[in-house]
């Protein structure tokens, strides 16, 4: 345990060194060692410490700072460092007592003034070096994004996606150098060609407007959002199988026989905290469940290729379990032996011999058993009748 930080953190923004603090200042001025992006080191008002560039990527930067570790070091990052920014990807190498921050105004709070946005109810993205398709989910007609993008490229990069979903009549404004005495805004049309040359720092603020599909809010989101070969959870069981699932923040699942990934990538929409590991046997289906994924802005999910409960060993405990496929009278024994007390487990059936199997099972261990039974309106004759869809037998419990 250090008796003072030896690390502070300081947030700087493009009005540095006017903008910055006084405790920052003052932090500055005693370093010993200053480390930021070539950008930040030539905001940083004259001081006599060592200066540092921080390396691309990122993560080989991260072993030159903590060699430093004993000495008064000041780390830069762009605005306010635990808002998609710097400081949270350290703190997995740091102890408590050894670092301080002090926080700049942050991107997104300076894009919303700009915009004359709420905050409260826009949504925020960091997409430095994740994937455009993460805002997938949030795509909707009225709904207002801010996100933070790698470079001055990104912007037509973005722009081609929006229209490429369907979204090509939203606005977006192109904030450059926020802040500071280069601050620029351009207005443009998503489905413009966006031929100007944007400057980074760059983030863009948008009202998503267009045809584009939203993805629903609740759980049973439509069969058509996941390519399949027909081995799937379908709509009305998926609703009911996450129902059963119950998922909580910060909770883990394993989705045995991911077929799609139908129920693993719905589960992960619930909420950021949570993640998910899917076991499929099928080379073609595993893939298949990561395309899935990526197409609806899902990364939190771990595609195994293989057989339950062999391929499941090695594994992270998990909180949750769902049985898709593969369900036998040795997978739920290794399960229960295996297991903590607690795992909440639901299996869905649909053959005599499963639902047998899941009925003894039952009988032995307790939980709930659900016989589901649909029914969907279908050309008759001249007329229509109900066609009746395999029922499923459903069986939740927690060990």
């Amino acid at each position: 345990m250090y008796e003072a930080p030896w690390l502070t953190i300081i947030g700087i923004g493009e009005d540095a060194p006017d903008g910055l603090s006084r405790a920052s200042l003052d932090a500055l001025g005693s370093a010993e060692i200053v480390m930021g992006a070539q950008r930040q080191l030539a905001l940083s008002p004259p001081h006599g410490a060592e200066l540092v560039t921080w390396p691309v990527p990122f993560a080989d930067g991260v072993d030159i700072l903590l060699k430093y570790r004993g000495r008064r070091v000041v780390m830069l990052a762009s605005g306010d460092p635990f808002w998609f920014g710097a400081g949270t990807s350290m703190m997995g190498h740091l102890a408590p007592g050894e670092w301080r921050a002090l926080p700049g105004v942050s991107t997104f709070s300076l894009a919303a003034n700009v915009m004359g946005w709420a905050l409260e109810t826009t949504r925020c993205f960091g997409l430095h070096a994740a994937p455009l398709t993460r805002l997938r989910p949030a795509l909707a007609a009225g709904v207002r994004l801010i996100v933070l993008l790698r470079d001055g490229a990104a912007v037509a990069t973005l722009a081609q996606y929006l229209t490429a979903q369907g979204w090509g009549a939203s606005r977006i404004s192109v904030l450059e150098s926020l802040g500071g005495p280069q601050a620029r805004r351009s207005d443009i049309r998503a489905a413009d060609s966006v031929t100007d040359n944007h400057a980074h720092p760059v983030c863009a603020a948008i009202e998503v407007a267009g045809t584009g599909v939203a993805l629903p809010l609740a759980s049973g989101r439509p069969d058509a959002f996941f390519d399949s070969d027909g081995t799937m959870t379908k709509r009305p069981v998926r609703a009911l199988t996450l129902s059963a699932l119950a998922p909580r923040p910060f909770e883990h699942l394993w989705d045995i026989g991911g077929g799609s990934g139908s129920i693993a990538i719905e589960w992960l929409l619930g909420d950021p905290s949570l993640s998910a590991t899917t076991i499929e046997r099928n080379p073609a289906r595993a893939a298949r469940i990561a395309a899935n994924a990526a197409a609806l802005g899902v990364d939190r999910l771990q595609v195994i290729e293989g057989e339950a409960p062999t391929a499941l060993e090695e594994l992270q405990t998990p909180d949750c379990v769902f049985i898709g496929g593969g369900l036998s009278d040795d997978l739920l024994n290794w399960l229960e032996a295996t297991l903590p007390a607690g795992t909440r487990l639901v299996a869905n059936a649909v053959t005599l011999e499963s639902e047998a199997l899941l009925t003894q099972t039952q009988a032995r261990r307790g939980g709930d058993l659900l016989r589901i039974e649909l029914a969907r309106a279908a050309p008759l004759g001249s007329g229509r009748g109900w066609k009746a869809n395999y029922p499923i037998v459903q069986w939740s419990v927690t060990l």
